[in-house]
C-alpha cells in the first residue's frame, strides 16, 4: 500500500483557483442505485486538455513531506506529472493508456512498463482511466459496469458494490449535483483499506471540479495519508508534453508472476 501512495502522490495532484466552495445537499430520499450513476456522471467534465498546479503534504509513520505538482492532462491520451521540491523537479511521470513511465532524481531510477506489472507492483488494479477519472473527481471505476446497493448513509448517497469478494468498493455522493465525497477500497483479508475523499467543490469555466481532496491508507504496518490542495486549473489549452529520462539512471525492472 506504500508503494501505491508514493505513486499517487507523483499522479494524483488535482489543482483549480481558490473560490467560493460550490453548495451541497444531504441526501434525505431513497433513490435508485441507476439514478444515483446517472445523476453523478451528468456533472461528468468536458475538455479537451486540462492544465494543473497543486501543492501537496504527504505523512506517514516516519516521514512528512510537501511538494507542489504541475499536470498536464490530453484527455483519454496522456498525463504528464511533475513533481517539484523548492521549485526543481525531483520526478516525473508519462501516462498512457498503454503505458506508465516515470523517473525519480533522489535514487536516480526510472521506471517503464504496461499497467499488468505495475498494478502487480502496487497491490492494486490499474489503468488510465482510473488515473484520470481520480484526477477530476470521478469514480474510479465506470459504475455502469456494475450493480450496486443504494442507501443513505451520514446524509450521503452510499453506493455499494454487489459482487464485491475480497475487494470491496463503496462510494457516497452528496444530494445537490451527486459530487463524489468518498470512495472506498478495502481488502479485508490482507487487512488494507484505502480512502479517497472530496471535501468541497467548486464551478469554473462552468464546470465543477474538486476544491481538494484527501487520501488515507490504513493496513497493518501504519497508516499512510497525503492531503492535496488545488491552486489553479486551466481548461483546453496548447501545450507541449516533454519526457525523457537523464543519462545514467537505472531501470526498475518488475517480474510478472
Amino acid at each position: 500500500m506504500k508503494k501505491l501512495l508514493a505513486f499517487l502522490l507523483v499522479i494524483l495532484l488535482v489543482s483549480c483557483k481558490t473560490k467560493a466552495v460550490l453548495g451541497e445537499k444531504s441526501a434525505t430520499n431513497a433513490i435508485e442505485s441507476e439514478k444515483i450513476i446517472q445523476n453523478h456522471y451528468n456533472n461528468k467534465i468536458v475538455f479537451s486538455t486540462l492544465y494543473i498546479k497543486a501543492s501537496a503534504k504527504y505523512e506517514d509513520e516516519k516521514n512528512t513531506q510537501n511538494v507542489t505538482a504541475e499536470i498536464k492532462i490530453k484527455k483519454d491520451e496522456k498525463i504528464l506529472v511533475s513533481i517539484r521540491f523548492l521549485g526543481i523537479t525531483m520526478a516525473k511521470a508519462l501516462i498512457t493508456p498503454t503505458s506508465v513511465e516515470y523517473y525519480d532524481k533522489i535514487n536516480g531510477k526510472y521506471f517503464q512498463g504496461d499497467y499488468s506489472s505495475l498494478s502487480q507492483w502496487l497491490g492494486t488494479d490499474l489503468d488510465f482511466n482510473k488515473v484520470q477519472n481520480l484526477l477530476t473527481g470521478q469514480a474510479l471505476d465506470d459504475l455502469n459496469k456494475s450493480k450496486y446497493t443504494a442507501s443513505i448513509i451520514e446524509k450521503l448517497y452510499k453506493l455499494e458494490d454487489i459482487k464485491a469478494n475480497n475487494t470491496k468498493k463503496t462510494y457516497f455522493f452528496e444530494a445537490e449535483n451527486f459530487l463524489l465525497k468518498k470512495q472506498e477500497i478495502s481488502q479485508p483479508l490482507q487487512d488494507r483499506k484505502l480512502q479517497i475523499s472530496y471535501p468541497d467543490y467548486q464551478k469554473l469555466s462552468n464546470k465543477i471540479v474538486p476544491l481538494n481532496f484527501n487520501i488515507e491508507a490504513n493496513q497493518k504496518q501504519g497508516k499512510t495519508t497525503i492531503d492535496i490542495d488545488y491552486k489553479n486549473v486551466t481548461f483546453n489549452e496548447e501545450f507541449s508534453f516533454p519526457y525523457s529520462v537523464p543519462d545514467g539512471y537505472e531501470r526498475i525492472y518488475i517480474d510478472k508472476i
